[in-house]
């Protein structure tokens, strides 16, 4: 069997998500609720702000701009906020925005990938690029995160091969 490109595409996309997924969570375990929200200076976003910014953006460009939900994105709260949510609220929060994308990108039929969306009325793009846009918001900002909870707990994470230090 020859898998389409259109197909390894598909699913490479959804297997990062997941893999962002886990990496957020064994951040999280690691916090408290009040470091969610913490920041160092007012220019910064917190986990918490990155956690919902994710989650608005995703449901934005995949269920509105793939899946052809309506669009209820409001950005400004994406990083106006500055509390309200538990760790365990804004994981659960992200585990089923992720997983309800995933679920966009399981069912989206592969010739759908060349169909033109403009999600955020700035101009169509195809539904790929919407996607590859997502997978990279994603990742660069579970980087941020990754990097925000090694400063709060003053040490190497081991997310990848765990070495001696």
């Amino acid at each position: 069997m020859n898998p389409s490109i259109a197909g390894l595409f598909l699913d490479y996309s959804a297997r990062k998500l997941r893999e962002m997924t886990g990496l957020v969570e064994t951040c999280l375990a690691k916090l408290s609720d009040e470091q969610v929200w913490e920041r160092e200076a007012a220019h910064e976003n917190t986990i918490a702000n990155l956690i919902l910014h994710l989650c608005g953006n995703t449901r934005q460009w995949i269920m509105h701009g793939v899946a052809e939900q309506t669009d209820v994105r409001e950005r400004d709260a994406e990083f106006g906020t500055a509390s309200g949510f538990t760790k365990a609220e804004l994981l659960a929060l992200f585990q089923s925005t992720i997983a309800e994308a995933v679920a966009v990108l399981e069912a989206l039929p592969h010739e759908r990938l060349t169909d033109r969306t403009d999600p955020q009325q700035r101009g169509e793009v195809f539904v790929l690029e919407a996607i590859y846009q997502v997978v990279g918001h994603v990742q660069q900002h579970t980087g941020q995160i990754i990097l925000l909870t090694k400063q709060m707990c003053q040490r190497d994470l081991d997310l990848t091969i765990p070495r001696p230090r």
